[in-house]
């Protein structure tokens, strides 16, 4: 059986220990590596608070001595929005027609989907696997109502996250978070602009270490907080 590729796309503006717990559970559950790839300019989103470069560094500190966790610098090498798309076809284009591939993305982000850059056309390249809270299934109901033709995309491609190791893309799988995480980007950007000394326990220390070292979110940053969460790049 040819190994399944797993990647987790994100702004991961910044990395947080949310980030990294989700890349572990996928991981082991899965049995797979999973590269996660910071995007450049993200697509529905407004101005990153790091730049490109200062994010993708921050996430290679996260993940040293990590097993089967690598950063995956991409998207930062090609100019304009970095459409999931363009990178799946990309990654695609690189390992073959036979090899799994499964982009990771949040459950909120499901109901977004039809926004997406050539949505439809993804799982010609991959499989999408979703990222649910404990006790948050994605409803299919729910779904139907709320984004009709995202359900209609879904249903029959509906599959358990042990399937897509046997088909190189076109699946659809859910996989529920053993238990729930606090974390937030947003919520950390917070709390090191007003100074709270809680922040450094939901970063790696080298990760910490970098932000105090370049002032990162200090305050003086860009809000762009009133953009959506569910951007094309996944979870956050």
């Amino acid at each position: 059986m040819t190994p399944l590729m797993l990647c987790y796309g994100g702004t991961f503006d910044p990395v947080h220990t949310g980030h990294l717990a989700i890349a572990r559970a996928v991981r082991d559950a899965m049995h797979a590596d999973v590269f996660l790839l910071p995007a450049a300019d993200p697509p529905h989103k407004g101005p990153t608070h790091a730049d490109a470069k200062q994010r993708a560094r921050m996430l290679e500190l996260a993940v040293q001595g990590e097993p089967g966790l690598h950063v995956d610098r991409r998207e930062l090498r090609r100019a304009g929005p970095s459409y999931t798309f363009d990178t799946l076809r990309e990654l695609r284009d690189e390992v073959g027609p036979h090899v799994p591939i499964a982009w990771i993305v949040g459950g909120d982000s499901v109901f977004e989907l039809a926004a997406w850059h050539r949505w439809r056309e993804l799982f010609d390249l991959a499989h999408l696997l979703a990222i649910a809270r404990p006790g948050a299934p994605i409803e299919r109901d729910v779904l139907a109502a709320r984004a009709p033709a995202v359900q209609a995309e879904l249903e029959p491609r509906w599959c358990l996250p042990g399937q897509l190791h046997s088909m190189p893309a076109g699946g659809f799988a859910e996989f529920p978070l053993p238990q729930a995480r606090p974390e937030s980007s947003t919520e950390l950007r917070r709390r090191i602009a007003a100074g709270d000394p809680r922040w450094p326990d939901w970063v790696p220390p080298p990760v910490a270490d970098f932000i105090r070292e370049h002032r990162l979110y200090d305050g003086r940053a860009r809000d762009a907080d009133a953009f959506t969460p569910a951007a094309e790049n996944g979870p956050v």
